[in-house]
């Protein structure tokens, strides 16, 4: 996917954010799900380069099933980051309420696995006065491709502007390692699970078409197919935007007249 992205300036965007919103808090650091994948490996580069490796954890928290690279690629980007690191294995609580995982449950286990690991991250992020790190990327957050309270929750994402091939392009820019760059995307909720398998449409195009009807308006099927695009891939990215909107939403309140919470209150002598 082209873009016109300036990677320096969003380097720059992206660590002042991070400094700027660990000061408002006034929390000692940040504690992410490193994964091994390209997205925690991300947002874990952002974080060290913005407030000093030693005010990061990464906490990996594979399940059973979960492939054997994934732990070893987050350790070596830990090592390579000078990032503290703690493993959770997970198996025991997801086994604990699901004795058999198949076909007919594995979404549903994977949902549990997510969420299990945000609930994780919480309880560590309170015991160690830490900020909770998101790793989601702009493509996840427009397709609805997250699991809604699981690794969508967050305290800050520094991410949620990026498209997914353009966190490629800043991973690539802070040395992030091969191993990671060049793996399949995966949320590895279950054995063999890739992103892409799973969607029906690569990263590049979903991407591409992203750019032209999120950020330009674009919303013509024939525009669109005059710009190469396969029909049914429109209309797969499109039905994932409105099937999955209320994931980019607070969940909603019925009104009856009140006015909005403020943010803050600022009280008066």
């Amino acid at each position: 996917m082209k873009t016109n992205l300036n990677i320096a300036a969003t380097i720059t965007a992206t660590t002042r954010f991070i400094e700027e919103k660990l000061l408002g808090s006034g929390l000692d650091g940040f504690i992410l799900g490193l994964s091994g994948g390209i997205d925690s490996a991300l947002s874990a580069a952002l974080a060290a380069k913005a407030v000093g490796a030693e005010k990061v954890l990464g906490v990996m928290m594979p399940y059973r099933t979960s492939a054997d690279a994934s732990v070893a690629d987050a350790k070596g980007l830990a090592e390579k980051l000078g990032i503290d690191t703690r493993l959770v294995d997970i198996s025991p609580m997801i086994d604990a309420y699901y004795p058999v995982i198949d076909k007919n449950n594995a979404l549903r286990a994977g949902n549990k696995m997510a969420r299990e690991r945000m609930s994780i991250l919480f309880d560590i992020a309170h015991e160690s006065n830490s900020l909770v790190l998101g790793t989601g990327n702009r493509t996840e957050i427009c397709l609805g491709y997250t699991t809604w309270f699981g690794d969508s929750a967050c305290s800050i994402n520094p991410l949620g502007e990026l498209y997914k091939c353009e966190v490629r392009l800043l991973a690539r820019e802070l040395g992030i390692p091969d191993s990671i760059l060049e793996k399949p995307p995966s949320a590895d909720l279950w054995a063999g699970q890739t992103d892409e398998a799973e969607i029906g449409v690569t990263y590049d195009t979903i991407d591409a078409l992203l750019r032209l009807i999120v950020d330009e308006g674009v919303v013509s099927i024939s525009t669109l197919a005059k710009r190469g695009f396969a029909e049914t891939d429109i209309s797969r990215v499109v039905s994932l935007m409105n099937r999955f909107s209320f994931k980019r939403r607070l969940p909603d309140i019925a009104p009856v007249g009140r006015k909005a919470i403020p943010n803050d209150i600022q009280l008066q002598s």
